[in-house]
């Protein structure tokens, strides 16, 4: 059996097409399922159910996948230790939530100071971002209210304060609660607050508006389409500007941290290693507080 083999079998699992397989990996389909059944002779078992659609996972394949991801991770991991120094080089895959509000100091510092490391930037809900992380499909992410798991380290990159955030109309507190919430996919943390403190305020069964970004959330707020929750820090500029308002909830809904996370089992690669020091140099900020009451 060789490495190339289990890198074959995986793009057909991942695609579920032996042609899908042979375009991702420039190589011809004959070849692609050549050693597929190459792979099938030595382990003395079939690997996929064949069909008109293409190519699914049998349970002996699904048992060769998990394998498969383990050994190709490790190998990857070994390169990285070798390949490590003051000067990493390589790749580095980082998700985040949106609102991370130093993320672009963050990235243009360490690119400035590693200028061979190829970044890349996977924007999602912490949910999401948690689920890729263990599937050790990220190298590290931003994400906010995580708590602990058994498999995840953290840095602590900063806490922050939620705001709840209206048009500039004058419309009274109570009025505004029963307005639509207009927030991220489920499994986001700030969109979770927001809906415990409608619940708890008494406010049920409310039609949430799903939004896939931040900056068509502030602008559907700014337009008086409904409410959101966010942090203070991604806000404060357009409310010195009059485009919204900002309102104090209690601080169990609205005080919320922003963590660094990564699988507690993967090689801390120089290369990651030192995109965490970035972060612990550039994330100390303050912020004016607000002082308007409910």
């Amino acid at each position: 059996m060789e490495i190339k083999d289990l890198l074959i079998f995986q793009s057909v699992a991942y695609h579920g097409s032996i042609s899908k397989a042979a375009n991702e990996l420039c190589y011809v389909q004959s070849h692609v399922t050549a050693r597929i059944k190459s792979l099938e002779s030595n382990l003395q078992t079939q690997l996929f159910h064949r069909h008109s659609r293409g190519t699914t996972l049998n349970s002996e394949g699904k048992k060769l996948l998990n394998y498969s991801e383990r050994i190709l991770l490790m190998l990857d991991e070994m390169e990285k230790a070798f390949q490590d120094s003051d000067n990493p080089s390589g790749t580095l895959e980082i998700g985040t939530v949106e609102t991370v509000i130093k993320l672009p100091v963050i990235l243009s510092t360490y690119h400035r100071n590693y200028p061979n490391v190829d970044l890349s930037l996977l924007t999602g809900v912490t949910k999401e971002l948690i689920n890729q992380i263990l599937k050790r499909k990220l190298d590290g992410a931003f994400v906010t209210g995580f708590g602990n798991h058994p498999e995840i380290e953290q840095v602590e990159v900063f806490q922050e304060r939620l705001v709840l955030i209206s048009s500039n109309e004058n419309i009274p507190f109570e009025d505004l609660k029963r307005k639509p919430p207009l927030v991220f996919n489920e499994g986001c943390s700030y969109r979770a607050n927001l809906e415990s403190w409608l619940y708890d305020e008494g406010i049920m069964n409310v039609k949430v508006m799903e939004f896939g970004t931040l900056e068509t959330i502030l602008g559907s707020v700014k337009s008086g389409l409904g409410i959101s929750l966010v942090p203070q820090s991604s806000v404060h500029q357009l409310e010195m500007d009059g485009a919204i308002q900002c309102h104090v909830i209690p601080e169990k809904y609205s005080k919320i941290s922003t963590v660094f996370i990564r699988h507690a089992d993967s090689y801390l690669t120089n290369t990651l290693e030192k995109f965490i020091e970035t972060i612990q140099d550039l994330t100390a900020i303050d912020y004016p507080p607000i002082d308007k009451p409910i």
